[in-house]
């Protein structure tokens, strides 16, 4: 995480002006959290969409900056020594994490930001940004969660069931968040997804 020292985290509290609004998206591995956040980046062209670190492999297709920005393990706990990282976690055998001089930056500017993490990171978020708005998605029941994970085919056998064992653990924290969307149907989870976001961004 090769950033400049990080300005002291900001808060609505800390200023007159109108900060920006931080969404904390998280689901489990296959819920659909993916797909209803570029559908959301894609009507709201002016909400910052967040770009982790992480130290896993990029999967066909990935981009480094795009997806995430891809670094080595040595480069990512060096940037948790130096403090860099607003919330951080060790998923799947891989760091994740966030840049805490990224969001103070754009949300000092008053700017609306979209971060996608697990419920690890949206607990060490709540700590430093308490104002979120926290959105948890899940998938209707784990045995459609497990049919869509295995139709994907991107991993083998071994890693769904690990992803399906965290998503019990991840699950049985739901309420952690202040809005929960069960994506039974994809295009009704959309539609109550983006009508959500849109309310919260016309409440001025």
């Amino acid at each position: 995480m090769n950033h400049e020292k990080s300005p002291q985290s900001f808060s609505a509290k800390d200023s007159n002006r109108r900060s920006g609004r931080l969404f904390i998206i998280s689901a489990p591995s296959g819920a659909g959290k993916s797909t209803l956040c570029k559908a959301l980046l894609k009507r709201f062209g002016n909400i910052i969409f967040s770009i982790s670190y992480t130290t896993r492999k990029p999967r066909p297709g990935e981009q480094d900056g795009v997806e995430y920005f891809f670094i080595t393990q040595a480069e990512f706990e060096k940037g948790i020594k130096n403090g860099k990282c607003a919330e951080w976690a060790v998923v799947h055998e891989n760091y994740y994490g966030t840049s805490t001089e990224y969001l103070d930056k754009e949300l000092l500017s008053g700017k609306d930001i979209l971060l996608e993490i697990d419920v690890q990171g949206a607990r060490q978020i709540l700590e430093k940004y308490p104002e979120s708005i926290t959105i948890f998605i899940m998938a209707p029941s784990f045995d459609e969660l497990r049919n869509r994970l295995e139709s994907r085919g991107a991993d083998d056998p071994h890693v769904i069931e690990r992803r399906m064992q965290n998503a019990k653990q991840e699950v049985a924290q739901k309420d952690l968040y202040r809005h929960i969307i069960v994506n039974d149907n994809l295009s009704r989870a959309e539609d109550e997804f983006l009508s959500l976001i849109e309310r919260y961004r016309s409440s001025g």
